[in-house]
């Protein structure tokens, strides 16, 4: 996962596209309400806090990478969560969690074949792990323009050529990861998504444009992120990687 930290309070304010696919994911997570889970990227801690409503007698640890996202989702949850700050290829727990919940955070990391070893050393035998994700060909207009703008004067100096930290892998490929991590009833596909933030600009500021700007002077950064705002259109078309497997 990147190591730049992010803007935890503008990310709480404009996630609502990330607030409702998690909606649905977690309706494709079964409990009983007594478990431990982890959610493993927490972010600010919203969309942690549905999980909590879901295990009135349970309980649910947190891990995210950003120490702003830690501070930001440790002050929203307070004592019904357990918030840890860790890399999730480097995750150890102190005992097994009995299910995994992720939602738009794999894409953020390199090693997947890592990830998916460290997430199944963490998870208690028959437990489940439930997760969605930027997927193959994830806004895949958005980067073109991003791109496109980048290769012209001023930006060109700092962005022409550079392709970015993100992870965007196949359902196909996907699985096979998770079967040499030792999951089974491994279950991967693609799933397209048109969204269209209510504020555009500090959308893509905040979580698309993120690592564009840390490149970027910033005297710069507010005409590059007009300009790809412009050039992207009013919606994203984004495709969510969906996952679901169990460590037997």
């Amino acid at each position: 996962m990147s190591t730049h930290d992010w803007d935890a309070a503008t990310y709480d304010r404009v996630s609502d596209p990330q607030v409702e696919w998690a909606h649905e994911l977690l309706a494709r997570l079964p409990l009983n309400g007594d478990e431990t889970v982890l959610d493993a990227g927490c972010g600010s801690g919203r969309v942690t806090a549905l999980l909590v409503e879901r295990l009135p007698a349970g309980r649910v640890i947190g891990v995210d990478s950003s120490q702003s996202m830690v501070e930001h989702a440790r002050a929203a949850l307070g004592d019904r969560a357990t918030v840890l700050r860790a890399n999730l290829t480097e995750l150890e727990l102190d005992d097994p969690v009995d299910a995994i919940f992720s939602n738009a955070v794999f894409h953020w990391i390199e090693d997947h074949d890592r990830l998916f070893m460290r997430l199944f050393a963490v998870l208690r035998p028959g437990g489940r792990l439930v997760a969605q994700c930027g997927g193959v060909g994830n806004v895949a207009r958005f980067h073109r323009a991003a791109a496109d703008v980048g290769a012209e004067p001023p930006y060109a100096e700092y962005l022409a050529g550079w392709v970015g930290p993100w992870n965007f892998a196949g359902p196909a490929e996907t699985g096979k990861r998770l079967e040499r991590a030792g999951f089974t009833e491994v279950d991967t596909w693609l799933e397209p998504r048109r969204v269209a933030p209510p504020d555009p600009s500090g959308f893509l500021r905040s979580v698309c444009l993120r690592h564009h700007l840390e490149r970027l002077p910033e005297e710069l950064r507010p005409g590059y992120i007009e300009a790809v705002r412009v050039r992207c259109g009013r919606e994203l078309d984004y495709v969510r990687l969906n996952i679901s497997a169990r460590r037997p």
